[in-house]
C-alpha cells in the first residue's frame, strides 16, 4: 500500500539523532552528516531529484524537522519501523553497528521494499495537537496508576501525604486535558463527525473515541484486515509441519489495544450483538480474554467500517 504511484530509483538512508543526521545516498554512495535543523535539511531536500526515496526510522520525534523538510521539498519519504529494519540488517549477519552502517541499511530496505513502503505525510495541525493531547493524557494516567499502586504499599507511611498531593495534581491536570481534548474535537468538523461516528457504537465512550481518533487516523481509509492488523489484533499462525500452535495476536500499536479493553468488556454486556458473539466463543470453550481480544477486533473491524461510510456520504 503505497501513497506515491512514482518508481524511485535513487534512495537515500537517513540514521537519524538528536544533533545530526548521517545521511547514506544510493547514487553517489557518499555518507555526509547534517545537522538535525531547519535550514541544512531543508537545503539538503531541495538537492534530491523527484525519483529519490528518503527512509529514516521513527526516533521519538527527533525526526520530525527532516520530515518536514522532505515533504516541504515535495520528496518522498518513510518512515521505518525499528524493529522492521533491525530485523532486515540482522538478516545479513552484519554484528558492526555505526551511524553510516544504519544510513546504508535503510537505504537498502528502502531499495528492496520501496513498492511495500507507505509514504509519511504530516497530519493536519488539528490531528497532531489532538495527539499530543492524548498521548500526554496517557502518560499522566500511567503516572497516576503508580503512584495509586505506591500509595497502597506496605511502608507507604512516610511518602503518603507526598503521594496524595500528587495524585491531586494529575487528576487536575488529567481533568484540564479531557477539557482541551472535548474543545478542540467539537471545534473541527471533521474531528466532530469522526467522534459522532464512533460514539454510535455501543461500548466506545469518550475517552475511547478521541483515542481512537488520535491513535489510528487511518480508520476508514483502510480494509478491516489491515484495521485489525495496525490495531495489533490480527491473529497470527504458528504451524510448522503437522504442529499448529495457538495463534496469538501480536504487533501493531499495543496502545489501541490498551484503549478498546475496556470498550470490549462494555460492548460484551451492552451491545446485543456482540454480547451475543461474546456468548457464542465461551460456549465454544474459548477463554474469556481470548473472547475479548476477539470482541475487540471485531469493534475496531464496526469502527473502521463506519468511519469508511462516513467519508464516503461526504
Amino acid at each position: 500500500m503505497v501513497n506515491d504511484l512514482t518508481i524511485p530509483t535513487r534512495f537515500i538512508g537517513c540514521d537519524v539523532g538528536k544533533a545530526q543526521i548521517v545521511v547514506f545516498d544510493s547514487a553517489s554512495e557518499d555518507v555526509i552528516s547534517l545537522p538535525n535543523k531547519a535550514e541544512p535539511l531543508a537545503a539538503f531536500a531541495a538537492t534530491l531529484d523527484g525519483n529519490s526515496l528518503v527512509i529514516c526510522e521513527a526516533t521519538g520525534g527527533y525526526e520530525a524537522v527532516l520530515l518536514d523538510a522532505v515533504v516541504t521539498a515535495g520528496r518522498a519519504v518513510h518512515r521505518a519501523d525499528a524493529r522492521k529494519v533491525k530485523a532486515f540488517i540482522r538478516s545479513f549477519g552484519t554484528l558492526g553497528k555505526n551511524d553510516a552502517i544504519d544510513a546504508r541499511a535503510l537505504a537498502q530496505y528502502g531499495r528492496e521494499r520501496h513498492d511495500r513502503l507507505i509514504r509519511w505525510s504530516p497530519r493536519e495541525r488539528s490531528r497532531e495537537q489532538l495527539h499530543l493531547l492524548v498521548t500526554t493524557r496517557r502518560e499522566m494516567v500511567q503516572q497516576r496508576v503508580a503512584c495509586n499502586n505506591r500509595l497502597q504499599a506496605p511502608r507507604a507511611a512516610g511518602v503518603r501525604d507526598r503521594l496524595r498531593r500528587l495524585l491531586a495534581l494529575l487528576d487536575a491536570e488529567i481533568a484540564g486535558i479531557e477539557a482541551d481534548i472535548n474543545a478542540l474535537i467539537h471545534s473541527h468538523e471533521t474531528l466532530a463527525r469522526a467522534n459522532k461516528v464512533l460514539r454510535t457504537i455501543p461500548g466506545i465512550g469518550p475517552v475511547t473515541a478521541f483515542q481512537l481518533i488520535a491513535l489510528m487516523p487511518e480508520l476508514g481509509t483502510i480494509n478491516r484486515r489491515q484495521a485489525a492488523a495496525l490495531a495489533g489484533l490480527a491473529p497470527h499462525p504458528r504451524q510448522s509441519g503437522s504442529s499448529e500452535g495457538y495463534r496469538r495476536t501480536r504487533g501493531g500499536r499495543p496502545e489501541i489495544k490498551q484503549c478498546l479493553f475496556m470498550a470490549s468488556m462494555a460492548a460484551a454486556r451492552k451491545n446485543p450483538t456482540i454480547h451475543a458473539f461474546y456468548q457464542r466463543l465461551i460456549g465454544n470453550g474459548k477463554k474469556p480474554l481470548v473472547a475479548l481480544t476477539a470482541v475487540m477486533r471485531k469493534l475496531i473491524v464496526i469502527a473502521n467500517a463506519r468511519m469508511r461510510a462516513s467519508l464516503h456520504s461526504y
